[in-house]
């Protein structure tokens, strides 16, 4: 699929995560074959105010390409100069988050809040996509309630203000992430535009990555919350998608020695005080399912340094063995 000037190569990407599809992250899902990759939604007032945090958010390592760059804000002018700040990292695209429904950033006009004024959506794309030289994509979901399921119209706008792919996620912000995903939002979606659109949500695993390309027509898949603390879901969809083959889970020794490196990558890139923090909901995400999780919970609660996590991780191995 391309996108503008760049093409990807590859069957799915992962998806911006807040707090979750950081740079350590986005690296290790890279490596287990994400064909490309969206940054941690960034704050376009932050950007233009010059916030540190919202700089370190967009640092792309040398590994994580293609990587886009999301940005979030309702004000046209002010998106088009954190486009701008956005573009001069090195990204292939600058992505524009329409979509997320967290009431910080919806009751702050940000976010799926856009959705419900269409006309300025479409004037904040028209205005990034004037900016920067970058293609601009964007991502939204089906509407902002069930009253109100616009994405069809909305993506006519966006394609009209110079988008040059959008993501679908098939539900609304009121539904959050909840009941299962609404593949034919997607299809008509797909019927509608002449851009690349892509399809998100519900994406688990290779049957699910099978069913949304077959069911919706889409040209490329985003993976969200299917590859929390399962990096290797990229291999997987991948290999079943081109020969057929479904490939296992690793084994448990395997999973606990990637959890291993995405904590150390972690603590590499934010130091280990934030480092090991983070890690107390990734390393609940590896080791959910394997025989003995329940009992380690609390000790993942309370994670300060490598050495517990190493020990927890053999913890679960010698469980695993009996």
């Amino acid at each position: 699929m391309k996108i503008g000037n760049f093409e990807i190569n590859g069957y799915a990407a992962l998806a911006p995560m807040a707090g979750v599809a950081d740079r350590a992250c986005r690296e290790l899902c890279i490596e287990f074959g994400a064909a490309y990759v969206v940054t941690e939604m960034v704050s376009s007032k932050g950007l233009t105010m010059h916030d540190r945090k919202s700089d370190t958010l967009m640092v792309l390592g040398e590994t994580e390409k293609p990587a886009a760059v999301q940005i979030f804000g309702c004000d046209p002018a002010t998106m088009a100069e954190a486009a701008k700040k956005a573009a001069a990292t090195g990204c292939a695209a600058v992505d524009i988050n329409m979509g997320c429904p967290a009431p910080k950033i919806a009751g702050n006009g940000g976010g799926s809040a856009l959705m419900k004024d269409p006309d300025l959506a479409a004037r904040i794309t028209e205005a990034v996509v004037k900016a920067i030289d970058l293609p601009v994509t964007v991502k939204f979901r089906s509407g902002w309630d069930e009253n109100s399921i616009n994405a069809v119209e909305f993506a006519g706008l966006q394609e009209s203000a110079g988008a040059a792919a959008i993501t679908v996620h098939g539900r609304t912000r009121k539904q959050m992430y909840a009941p299962p995903v609404n593949l034919d939002i997607i299809k008509q979606v797909k019927q509608a535009v002449k851009i690349p659109v892509i399809g998100n949500g519900d994406i688990t695993d290779p049957i699910s990555a099978e069913n949304m390309y077959k069911t919706t027509g889409c040209d490329f898949i985003m993976v969200g919350r299917g590859a929390l603390g399962a990096p290797w879901v990229f291999t997987q969809i991948n290999e079943y998608l081109k020969s057929g083959i479904l490939l296992p889970d690793p084994p448990v020794e395997k999973r606990m020695e990637i959890m291993i490196r995405h904590i150390s990558k972690l603590c590499e890139y934010k130091g280990d005080y934030v480092g090991m923090r983070e890690a107390r909901k990734h390393s609940g995400w590896y080791i959910k399912g394997v025989r003995g999780a329940a009992s380690l919970r609390q000790e993942i609660g309370s994670l300060e340094n490598m050495d517990q996590l190493r020990a927890i991780a053999e913890k679960v191995i010698n469980a695993d063995r009996c």
